[in-house]
């Protein structure tokens, strides 16, 4: 898709945007489109993976002009993990270079707000991480200006809850899920809403997914499909089960597979929208064009998810 097409649809009003073929509509309440309003719309950007090779900088800055550029532009981006290409086994001075890279593109080419996530390549983890006080998740909480790795907040009527969904072993491996305490803060936190409050929930790591299945040969044994609790939340029953006691949960957005997908089950959608960096600055991963997605928030609390690929 051309950039100048990008722009048409991108211009284009709620019922036109319905017709377009790369727009998926997750609503069964939604009855017509013109009796709700739009009350946010979303540049959701993940796995960006910036690194000073491969001319990474001037293509996340070729994705952040094109966002600034659509005539109906976002109001806000959430950029759900992966911001640098890997802190988990680097030195401390390879981590710096690259949030460097991530801080300078940033100030030059992004004017909007950003709600940020951490991914498991956002962990340092490298030598000396150990006993260093940016270890770990600290590092990047910094960079990206995070009191905690968990958080939520309202706008525009919804409520927006960012899990930190990259839980790190005793050695350098991690798992997708929550420890005890966040997944207590997170019922805590559902139950302290009005019932009729639209929620969106982030991660990193896919609570559910599709495309999880196909992020490398799953199935190469010839017998039965296996989905490492590395790809997909290990815990993701646990979750799925704590959402259907709230019907106000009503999509969730993730990274970390660098395909696109999306997924409804008990009246939940999930979506994993692509990466910015493609295949890791290489052009397209599978099937899926580096790109990002753009999501409309109604204020009856349904919504739209749109992929966009992007000119580098």
């Amino acid at each position: 898709m051309k950039r100048r097409d990008l722009l048409k649809y991108a211009g284009l009003g709620t019922v036109a945007l319905a017709a377009t073929n790369s727009l998926d509509v997750f609503s069964s309440e939604r009855k017509t489109v013109i009796k709700s309003k739009r009350v946010l719309r979303i540049a959701h950007i993940t796995d960006i993976h910036i690194q000073p090779e491969k001319n990474a900088a001037e293509k996340f800055a070729a994705c952040l002009r094109f966002i600034h550029s659509l005539s109906d532009r976002p109001d806000v981006i959430f950029s759900t993990g992966d911001h640098v290409m890997d802190s988990l086994d680097q030195s401390k001075e390879r981590v710096k270079q690259q949030w460097d890279v991530w801080n300078r593109v940033v100030k030059a080419e992004n004017s909007l707000p950003i709600h940020h996530c951490l991914g498991n390549h956002d962990c340092w983890t490298g030598p000396g991480s150990k006993n260093d006080p940016l270890g770990r998740k600290k590092f990047a909480s910094d960079q990206l200006g995070l009191a905690k790795p968990y958080y939520s907040f309202d706008r525009n009527g919804w409520h927006f809850i960012i899990l930190d969904s990259t839980f790190l072993d005793s050695g350098q491996g991690y798992l997708g899920k929550l420890d005890e305490q966040q997944f207590n803060w997170l019922q805590h936190d559902l139950k302290s809403l009005d019932s009729k409050t639209p929620v969106m929930v982030l991660s990193h790591i896919p609570i559910l997914g599709v495309s999880v299945f196909f992020d490398g040969e799953n199935e190469k044994s010839g017998m039965n499909w296996n989905v490492p609790g590395a790809w997909m939340h290990i815990d993701a029953r646990k979750i799925t089960d704590l959402f259907y006691q709230y019907p106000n949960v009503k999509l969730c957005i993730r990274g970390h597979i660098h395909l696109k997908d999306s997924a409804e089950y008990n009246n939940v959608s999930y979506f994993c929208n692509g990466a910015v960096c493609g295949n890791w600055w290489d052009g397209v991963y599978h099937q899926t064009p580096p790109g990002f997605a753009l999501i409309d928030l109604f204020d009856d609390g349904t919504f739209r998810n749109q992929y966009l690929p992007y000119d580098k």
